[in-house]
């Protein structure tokens, strides 16, 4: 597998640079094709408006959000012209309840999308479903990219946090481009069963599957000495140095089509490392 097409997607012109510079960076070294989907919201909730809003009000809303939409397109195109690789930018607007159906609409047809934190200071609500929307409804890879944080095209150490789980390994075969050039890949693995066929070499296959590849990983067995597995992965990224953690991502269906679990948002909320999900 290889990355040919990446996604990124811009909701808040306060996160444009940012987003922009991490995903073209990403896609740049892998010699992959950027698109860039730029959302106006329209944050009126259909049922929900306020009694005798009439259809001037409702058209102010949606001609708003479109202005939004396409201020986003014009600043983005104005920035990538100055990068070096294959883009195209489209835009157009949505309701804060559809933008997880708009998102993977698109991203079905990526091999990774690319988005900052969904959570922190001043981030808007419209995060949240976007990258719900990459993960759940378009079944694909993403990596989330802290502020401040350089993404790396081709991480030297790697975390994968390992729980056996279908999403977990998911998220190991979307890396696989990534493992395979890694200098250093730590296989963590957080109190392993006691029971059942791995509790004698916990980590075991998925080292052997790895080591087929090409990798050569380390398995870090460890315990759960703090409140929150998000706590002792996060303290294990730092004390090994890695610059890229991979995890499945994981989700409890609500009133929407799903909605990040606990401990797949206490990382996106905590991590200064960049993290690759899948579902």
């Amino acid at each position: 597998m290889t990355y040919k097409t990446v996604l990124t997607a811009l909701t808040d012109t306060s996160l444009l640079n940012s987003t922009l510079a991490q995903s073209a960076a990403f896609a740049q070294g892998h010699d992959a094709h950027l698109e860039v989907i730029c959302l106006g919201v329209d944050r009126t909730q259909t049922g929900y408006y306020y009694a005798g809003a009439n259809a001037m009000v409702l058209q102010e809303t949606l001609s708003r959000a479109n202005a939004e939409a396409e201020e986003l397109a014009g600043l983005a195109k104005e920035r990538l012209q100055r990068e070096e690789l294959r883009w195209a930018v489209d835009h157009r607007v949505a309701q804060l309840a559809d933008i997880g159906r708009q998102i993977a609409a698109h991203a079905r047809f990526a091999d990774l999308v690319v988005l900052p934190q969904p959570y922190g200071k001043e981030r808007g609500i419209e995060l949240e479903p976007v990258t719900e929307g990459a993960l759940f409804e378009g079944q694909v890879p993403v990596m989330i990219v802290p502020d401040g944080v350089t993404v790396k095209p081709q991480p030297e150490r790697v975390v994968i946090a390992w729980n056996e789980s279908r999403e977990a390994m998911r998220a190991v075969r979307a890396a696989l481009p990534l493992l395979t050039q890694a200098k250093a890949v730590h296989v963590v693995v957080i109190d392993p069963p006691q029971h059942g066929p791995t509790r004698s070499d916990p980590g075991g296959l998925l080292s052997q599957f790895l080591a087929r590849h090409g990798v050569r990983p380390k398995v870090d067995v460890l315990s759960k000495t703090m409140p929150s597995v998000a706590d002792v992965l996060l303290r294990h990224v730092t004390d090994v140095d890695a610059d890229l953690v991979v995890m499945g991502a994981y989700g409890h269906s609500r009133f929407r089509e799903a909605i990040l679990g606990g401990a797949t948002r206490s990382m996106l909320e905590q991590t200064q490392v960049s993290v690759l999900m899948a579902h």
